[in-house]
């Protein structure tokens, strides 16, 4: 199957360690992506609190591009959106036109003024989704090369991924990626707030509610004795990472946690170079983390 990548602003910006780490993870299970040509930004969920039609419209042309440029798979083109904001809106602006015949028809009018046209044939995936349930479990554990055992993660899926639209995992307990934590020879740890928001762009506009938010999601991920926090959101992932400092300034009872991708993870389970996964661009790296584990892997073999 071929699938058409959409990677959203983030993903060429503070998310760049996301792109690196999908691609090269999708490269070396030999699954090609091809980037969306002409793709434009999604409006992110802020858009569409200040205009909604113009934000379908924006939405509605990356889904016409696809269409244009994919290859149809049961009758649909895949369209990877790694960005959880990206995932929900496309997500959005495609039910919203199959169920509102008078939108549909205004942008339908919009999209024609730009030599587009969309009909509803593209499917909206996420990578966790596509890495699950069509690569499988069974087949990403067998490219394990370096299994991360003794490492205790708290799986963060964020609050857009699975809500509104649970499309391949349950809304409130998802497990996706707790099993895939697993194949990969971690641990994954239970912890209430794994769906819980980070704020998303609070941390810019009232940041005292921001960290708050963010703080609760790390205390709670070292009270559950987590070694580290893996996501699938660029801003969850630059909310609980970038502002850690000032966040401890507050709450001085928590400790540096690390935050990964959780592409990059992957990536290292599977023995690939780190600078293939970004892993240079982590403010709060891993490497002292993983060499102990290392060592104490060693000792408990020897």
């Amino acid at each position: 199957m071929s699938y058409l990548y959409f990677p959203g602003c983030s993903l060429k910006g503070t998310g760049r360690a996301y792109e690196e780490s999908l691609l090269a993870v999708f490269r070396a299970l030999g699954i090609p992506l091809t980037e969306l040509a002409d793709w434009n930004c999604c409006g992110a969920t802020a858009y569409m609190s200040i205009d909604e039609h113009q934000a379908f419209a924006l939405a509605a042309r990356n889904l016409a591009l696809a269409e244009s440029q994919g290859s149809p798979a049961d009758g649909a083109v895949q369209l990877i959106a790694p960005c959880s904001a990206c995932y929900l809106v496309l997500l959005k602006a495609q039910q919203c036109l199959a169920a509102d015949i008078a939108l549909c028809q205004e942008i339908t009018i919009a999209l024609k003024e730009g030599g587009h046209c969309y009909r509803g044939r593209v499917r909206i995936r996420h990578p966790l989704d596509v890495l699950v349930h069509d690569v499988g479990l069974s087949e990403i554990a067998r490219h394990v090369r370096q299994p991360l055992r003794g490492l205790k993660i708290a799986c963060y899926y964020g609050c857009q991924i699975v809500r509104p639209f649970a499309l391949f995992d349950r809304p409130h307990d998802p497990s996706t990626m707790d099993d895939l934590v697993r194949i990969l020879g971690a641990e994954p740890v239970s912890w209430p707030l794994k769906t819980h928001c980070c704020g998303g762009s609070l941390t810019g506009t009232i940041p005292e509610v921001g960290w708050r938010l963010n703080y609760l999601l790390l205390r709670e991920a070292q009270r559950r004795g987590a070694h580290l926090i893996v996501t699938v959101c660029p801003l969850c992932q630059f909310n609980l990472e970038a502002y850690q400092d000032q966040i401890r300034q507050r709450y001085p009872d928590l400790a540096p946690m690390p935050v990964l991708y959780f592409t990059q993870l992957i990536g290292m389970a599977m023995g690939l170079p780190p600078r293939e996964l970004g892993l240079q661009r982590l403010l709060i790296p891993v490497d002292g983390l993983m060499a102990a584990l290392s060592k104490e892997g060693a000792h408990a073999r020897a």
